[in-house]
């Protein structure tokens, strides 16, 4: 069952990990929002739909003929994702009546766990980097021309709201539970509504964050999100060396588009004194990747340019 880290951390008593896991979303829809599926194992093998299988009209007493569904198989693997915070024991003594010393480095670490889970969720690649799980632009491929890849032009050229529109049509069915885009396609999304006449809509996340949405799909805006991406024959061949940027629109939950988690999900692991220094080790974990069930709940609108 899908569960976000905020509906998580509703379930643990420890303090210290429920302080993590706030620090964790604090500030980010991205990491509020998303639902994480529990799995046993190091990872979930599904089956992605391939062909549907045909369907024709029939005359009384014809021979029907048999035709199949057909499916692809994907396995998303866990990848562990962490790091430790020291404490020196010294500092801890002497500093904690000013602020609680070993809180502010854990909270550190943990903001730091979230930017890379972020970045990983956007640029993860596996076949570069075997301990990174794949993100949602290798999922996509937007270096190959698809139905799920729309360009702004053959090189990117600056935004508009019909392409936005195009954008939700391309996640079926339905429409999709969010836009991810780095904080200048969101400027200009806001732009272009004040030209158009109207204002983006607000809402409230669970921590009481004013989120903005257009048409009822909120923006996930999320920092690791470059505005440097090389599109080239409508395709993107490089994240460096130009201007264009990239905004996904993507349905979420079991099915769709989600995290993956080992149980317990995010983990806060005193280690305790070190050996070789005088200090407290604390190591914040998890065991986590993303999946994608189906190529029709995610689409990217690249070339999006200033």
């Amino acid at each position: 069952m899908a569960m976000t880290l905020v509906e998580a951390g509703k379930l643990s008593n420890d303090e210290i990990l429920i302080g993590v896991l706030e620090e964790i979303v604090y500030e980010s829809a991205l990491m509020t929002d998303l639902p994480f599926i529990e799995i046993l194992g190091n990872g979930l093998t599904y089956n992605r739909e391939s062909t549907l299988g045909s369907v024709d009209f029939y005359d009384v007493g014809d021979t029907w003929v048999e035709s199949t569904p057909t499916f692809d198989q994907h396995t998303a693997t866990l990848k562990i994702l962490g790091g430790d915070a020291d404490v020196d024991k010294f500092l801890k003594a002497t500093r904690s009546n000013i602020q609680d010393l070993e809180a502010a480095i854990i909270a550190l670490k943990a903001k730091g766990f979230r930017h890379k889970f972020e970045e990983m969720l956007i640029y993860g690649d596996n076949t570069t980097n075997s301990k990174q799980f794949d993100g949602i632009r290798l999922m996509i491929d937007t270096t190959t021309a698809s139905d799920q890849v729309l360009a702004m032009s053959a090189t990117g050229t600056t935004l508009t709201l019909a392409y936005i529109d195009a954008l939700v049509d391309m996640v079926k069915p339905g429409k999709p539970d969010a836009f991810i885009m780095s904080r200048r396609s969101r400027r200009k999304i806001k732009a272009l509504t004040r030209l158009a006449g109207f204002n983006l809509e607000t809402d409230r996340n669970n921590f009481g964050l004013l989120i903005e949405n257009l048409q009822g799909i909120p923006f996930w805006v999320n920092d690791w999100v470059l505005n440097t991406h090389t599109v080239a024959g409508s395709v993107e061949t490089a994240t460096t060396g130009a201007s264009s940027s990239v905004i996904y629109a993507v349905k979420i939950g079991e099915g769709e588009f989600a995290g993956l988690t080992a149980p317990g999900g995010v983990m806060v692991e005193p280690i305790g004194t070190l050996e070789s220094k005088d200090a407290d080790r604390t190591r914040i974990k998890g065991y986590m990747s993303t999946v994608l069930f189906r190529t029709l709940s995610a689409a990217a609108l690249i070339g999006v340019t200033d």
